[in-house]
């Protein structure tokens, strides 16, 4: 028998809402919990869903880290917008499908008198770590100077932009391309009128000469983009300039932006190359010079912590091995379901940026007991520490590892926390205002929304306090009861 929150209300004909606690179970992940009896209501979930008054849909499924025994469940199996969550899932398959020890290599090659840069889809090289290649491609190369400077990109299947629908100039919606440098982004500061553009890098910062930006006297939209020319051309308005300012911009051509910059750090090592071209078949040659990026493991973590879009779109397409970004969704999606066979879910990109993705809080929560702990998954994820009411960090008992979730009117989180006594809870919150997030798809910050995403994080923070600070008895549950439920298959 698998009895539910909502067949057990509908029982008893409650008009108020608690939730059923079940009993701890005893066997591993795939064993049936006992259902224990509702305790006293201990955190009313009812009342923290009205307080953040958020509208639209509010979803979360808790499991027992360990067994995966459901402790409490609302509207679980609702499929919603997971947002950066589903990094999550991206995450386990490029572990499982690489391994945590995999590293991207950025190749120099020689062929003849030409010079490839070949990009290995490091989503973590920047312009330090393309001047140090830059030194030692200057350094190895003999005889005279390359007659044609090749860039490749074709480790990816090339996009323009991750998600379609987001506003051109987001810098978290990049090209996609086996060639990345900076996050593909490029750094925009302005000046009293002038403005300056840089691959900006922690102590390398060479000028971009690939894109150019202008002001244009309008008061919208803040940027126009036009890519038809040999550059790729940025107009501002004006009226939103100031005295000055900064921001990144999204990079559309990515070889010949990491080209360009390529070009300037050999030529400062006394290599000159010519104008660099995009080559599009793949690479032959000797190599010159390599660059190796951190661990899997590494660039995970970072992902992770910071969300990063294109990380997930490259580590998953590399996992994939897919011809197309559409196609890799579809393989991730088929991996998850040899996992979980009877959940519900739908991807169309790796990073959630994607309006088209659907995920439910129980899938994401099962998979987190299942898989978490196989690859490190776990200790991968960011800290997110609990919070009092002016938005200070509190000194608190409960531990949370977990991802957070954000697109306009939509706020998740998902992951794990632990209290002092060693009791640990899986979940997952879904939060979504979907005809909010719809009217204002891509747009940057409307109205209402950072208001809206702060409620709900509160009221976030309030269920897992709610959860684990009722004591023992809110996760174990009195005496058992008759009847069984479902738990982790």
């Amino acid at each position: 028998m698998n009895l539910t929150r909502r067949g057990l209300l509908a029982g008893l004909g409650a008009t108020v809402v608690v939730y059923p606690v079940l009993a701890r179970a005893q066997a591993q992940i795939g064993a049936v919990a006992p259902v224990a009896t509702l305790p006293e209501v201990l955190f009313d979930v009812e009342a923290a869903v009205a307080k953040a008054k958020l509208g639209g849909e509010v979803s979360f499924a808790v499991m027992d880290a360990a067994t995966g025994a459901v402790l409490a469940e609302r509207h679980a199996d609702a499929m919603m917008a997971p947002a950066s969550t589903l990094k999550v899932v991206t995450s386990l398959y490029a572990l499982q499908k690489l391994g945590p020890d995999h590293r991207f290599v950025t190749r120099v090659l020689r062929s003849g008198d030409d010079l490839i840069l070949a990009g290995g889809a490091d989503p973590l090289l920047d312009t330090d770590g393309l001047a140090r290649l830059a030194a030692d491609t200057a350094k190895a190369w003999q005889g005279t100077p390359p007659k044609r400077f090749l860039v490749w990109g074709g480790a990816l299947p090339r996009r323009d932009r991750i998600a379609e629908e987001q506003d051109d100039y987001l810098p978290y919606n990049p090209a996609i391309s086996g060639m990345i440098l900076n996050f593909n982004r490029v750094h925009l500061g302005w000046k009293a009128g002038q403005f300056m553009l840089e691959a900006r890098g922690g102590s390398q910062s060479p000028r971009s000469y690939t894109v150019a930006v202008g002001a244009a006297d309008r008061a919208s939209p803040l940027f126009t983009y036009d890519g038809s020319g040999k550059k790729e051309s940025w107009t501002m308005a004006r009226s939103a300039m100031g005295k000055s300012g900064a921001r990144w911009l999204p990079v559309r051509r990515p070889e010949l932006y990491a080209g360009d910059v390529f070009q300037t750090l050999c030529r400062a090592k006394g290599l000159v190359l010519p104008t660099p071209e995009v080559q599009e078949a793949a690479p032959n040659g000797t190599e010159v010079a390599t660059l190796s990026s951190a661990p899997l493991s590494q660039i995970i973590r970072g992902m992770l912590k910071y969300s990063t879009n294109l990380t997930a779109e490259a580590i998953g397409l590399s996992a994939s091995g897919a011809a197309s970004p559409q196609a890799s969704a579809q393989q991730m999606q088929d991996w998850l379901r040899t996992i979980l066979p009877e959940d519900h879910f739908e991807f169309h990109d790796h990073s959630g940026l994607s309006a088209q993705n659907r995920l439910t809080a129980v899938s994401l929560t099962r998979l987190l007991v299942k898989e978490g702990d196989r690859d490190g998954l776990r200790d991968l994820l960011k800290h997110i520490p609990l919070r009092d009411e002016k938005g200070q960090a509190k000194d608190s008992d409960i531990t949370v590892l977990a991802k957070t979730g954000t697109l306009n009117f939509v706020s998740n989180l998902s992951g794990y926390a632990k209290a002092a006594d060693g009791r640990e809870i899986a979940f997952t919150i879904l939060t979504g205002d979907e005809p909010r997030r719809a009217a204002n798809e891509g747009r940057e910050l409307p109205e209402g929304v950072r208001s809206w995403t702060r409620r709900s994080k509160i009221m976030q923070q309030a269920m897992i306090e709610g959860w684990l600070d009722g004591g023992p008895a809110q996760i174990a549950g009195p005496a058992v009861a008759a009847g069984q439920a479902s738990v982790v298959r």
